[in-house]
């Protein structure tokens, strides 16, 4: 997901800081790097929600004036989209989407802005869904954290405001990036490229785009990689895959094993797992509605 928590008072200090001399902001800046990344560990093996959720949101502003100062760095960037589409996912979106919409954007902004440095996606985002596959052509696997996170921040946006035409529009290219993902490295985010494409065409009927044998292919891709341990697959392959074809045998088996699996199955990740739990026992509750 993203960061710990710092005490308010460091937090206070440190963002005064970062509003002193450009000399004395790099020097807070770089000194923190070290820390974020520990950060960025601890608090994905956390396992209460609550404190999860608290740490993340005042952290995301330390990232943002850090950003200020060093608003082209790839790393910080990163960490910005990450941090921002995981709390939108873990804590916002299931209780008010229109919230969850505009953090979405901003996670997507923030990845892009490392793809548009390459003047080949500054023509191809605004252009046609073959120029931006020419961009994606002539990148290489050193964008794959870029562009996963750009693509998975703007199709969780799309999927929030599927009644919009430019977020139907906008999925050819979403598809076309995380089709990369899968093909340049299927392992990055724990097969996160092929859940997503899953649940891309899992969430459609065929006349619309989707295809739930590529969907199940790709679900079962993403399985094998990550062999279980991530549990948002098995969520989006009930809520998707399952629901989409009416295979209430399989949803009910989906949920089950990420509600009965232990957070320690995946230690580095027991946020994120804890996640999942929440929404599946959300799914359940609506089973009588989608079936």
């Amino acid at each position: 997901m993203t960061l710990r928590r710092l005490p308010d008072f460091l937090l206070f200090t440190l963002c005064s800081l970062l509003l002193t001399g450009c000399s004395m902001k790099s020097i807070v800046v770089s000194s923190l790097g070290g820390f974020l990344d520990d950060a960025f560990i601890a608090v994905n093996e956390e396992s209460d929600l609550q404190i999860a959720e608290r740490s993340i949101a005042s952290n995301l502003k330390l990232l943002d004036a850090m950003l200020k100062t060093k608003p082209n760095d790839e790393h910080l960037l990163l960490l910005a989209s990450q941090g921002y589409a995981g709390y939108a996912l873990g804590f916002v979106e299931d209780e008010n989407q229109f919230r969850a919409k505009e953090l979405y954007l901003r996670a997507k902004n923030y990845a892009q802005k490392i793809l548009l440095e390459k003047k080949s996606f500054q023509n191809g985002l605004d252009g046609s869904v073959e120029n931006f596959q020419t961009a994606l052509n002539q990148s290489s696997s050193d964008d794959v954290p870029a562009i996963f996170w750009t693509a998975l921040s703007w199709g969780s946006y799309a999927y929030l405001d599927l009644t919009n035409p430019d977020a139907i529009a906008s999925l050819p290219k979403i598809e076309a990036m995380m089709k990369f993902v899968a093909e340049h490295d299927s392992t990055y985010y724990f097969s996160g490229a092929n859940f997503f494409l899953g649940a891309l065409y899992g969430s459609r009927p065929a006349m619309l785009g989707g295809d739930m044998n590529k969907s199940k292919q790709y679900f079962e891709s993403a399985l094998r990689i990550n062999k279980g341990k991530f549990l948002l697959t098995q969520f989006y392959y009930a809520k998707y895959y399952a629901v989409q074809t009416q295979n209430q045998e399989l949803f009910e088996q989906l949920l089950s094993t990420v509600e009965n699996s232990s957070l320690d199955i995946f230690p580095e990740q027991k946020l994120t797992n804890a996640i999942a739990k929440k929404k599946a026992a959300i799914l359940r509750s609506k089973i009588n509605d989608l079936f």
